[in-house]
């Protein structure tokens, strides 16, 4: 355990082996993987958890085999089985199989990436589609692949079961603590609202947060915050939520160019969650400060959608939320070392497609922090493919 010499009423005062700056889904999973490392971590929070500032609240995300990158296709059996691992320690299901439909017309990058990570026989004509996804109207030529393994993540469940983990394993959560200052060196310093805490390496996983934690390391890098809709769609008659049961992916479409998702009905009893995979940029401090009566074009584009492709729901969104995307420009994950202090790893840019991968992105925010052969290629996350990141004063 960290050696707390904070007097009563004085600001807390410790040291560590290693700390962690954001309780989200991976600086948890980060956290977890030092713990079991057998390392004394801290994990800082800025919020008061269980919090929905971010982007790990909810209660279900999409998890899946079908990738388009050959390298998150890679990591996906790994991150079933870590996945698998604390679901057996939790002693609690945190993941539900419903299968997935992957589903563009012919030709679409995106689909035929899916289609090479898959199976031969995981093409689904008509009938078979019509079977297992019964209130899905796919436009005539589309083509729709099957992901068996694919289903939902239950978001909220799968976060505290990590955190107590962690906990279990000794590791020290402070929530309500916002850094203030980060003193590089051999031997770091974090300041916060309530305490001075020491360790020789730091991860950073601070979402949309992140520029404004690392610029005062000298460090901008190209992250932009996203505000999105998320959207749960009422069944027309009560009761036909078996209708669209699998989770699904649309992309290629010409009005939605980065796709749309669904979730069957398990958050809001027969509500169906139907979501477009993109946001209107914001700042995470203002995310639910929209005002009255502002354009949702997003929603608009998704009542489309229904209306088309699922015509069972009602066009109109029934409940309306929000959650936040912290975007690269290339959709890919940053996982690296700044640049010029090796002993803080960094870890940003999820992108919307980060909360199924996290058991493994923790593993390797944690394998870079301790100077361990990664277990997977890191190449794809390097902060050097973004040019002009780091200060020329530094």
């Amino acid at each position: 355990m960290g050696t707390d010499m904070a007097a009563p009423g004085q600001p807390r005062c410790a040291s560590y082996d290693a700390i962690v700056i954001g309780a989200g889904i991976q600086g948890s999973f980060a956290a977890y993987h030092l713990a079991l490392r057998h390392r004394d971590t801290l994990l800082l929070e800025q919020f008061f958890l269980p919090h929905s500032r971010g982007s790990s609240h909810g209660q279900s995300r999409i998890t899946r085999s079908a990738y388009p990158q050959e390298h998150y296709a890679r990591m996906m059996p790994h991150c079933f089985h870590l996945w698998q691992q604390l679901e057996d320690e939790a002693g609690t299901p945190l993941y539900r199989r419903t299968g997935l439909v992957v589903l563009g017309p012919p030709g679409d990058p995106k689909l035929e990436g899916c289609r090479r990570s898959m199976g031969p026989g995981d093409v689904l004509d008509e009938v078979t589609l019509a079977q297992r996804f019964p209130g899905l109207r796919p436009r005539r030529g589309d083509v729709a692949l099957w992901d068996g393994s694919g289903g939902v993540l239950l978001a909220d469940r799968a976060l505290r079961a990590v955190q107590d983990a962690f906990r279990r394993r000794g590791g020290t959560v402070r929530d309500g603590e916002k850094v203030l200052r980060i003193d590089p060196g051999a031997v770091l310093t974090v300041t916060t609202t309530a305490g001075v805490y020491r360790a020789p390496r730091l991860i950073i996983t601070a979402g949309a947060w992140t520029n404004a934690v690392v610029a005062p390391l000298g460090l901008r890098l190209p992250l932009q915050p996203l505000r999105i809709d998320v959207c749960y769609w009422k069944e027309k008659e009560p009761g036909t939520s078996s209708a669209v049961t699998p989770c699904f992916m649309a992309t290629g479409l010409p009005y939605a160019p980065h796709g749309i998702y669904g979730l069957p009905a398990l958050e809001y009893p027969g509500m169906v969650k139907v979501c477009y995979h993109y946001g209107s940029p914001t700042d995470p401090e203002e995310r639910d400060r929209t005002p009255p009566g502002s354009l949702r074009p997003h929603v608009a584009l998704l009542s489309n959608f229904i209306s088309s492709y699922l015509p069972g729901l009602e066009p109109q969104p029934a409940v309306l939320e929000s959650c936040l995307y912290t975007n690269t420009p290339d959709g890919d994950f940053i996982l690296d070392r700044h640049p010029k202090y090796s002993n803080i790893v960094i870890g940003a840019g999820f992108s919307g497609h980060g909360f199924k991968l996290a058991p493994v992105v923790g593993q390797l925010l944690c394998e870079l922090s301790l100077g361990e052969e990664p277990s997977h290629c890191t190449a794809p996350f390097a902060i050097s493919r973004f040019p002009g990141v780091l200060r020329a004063s530094l």
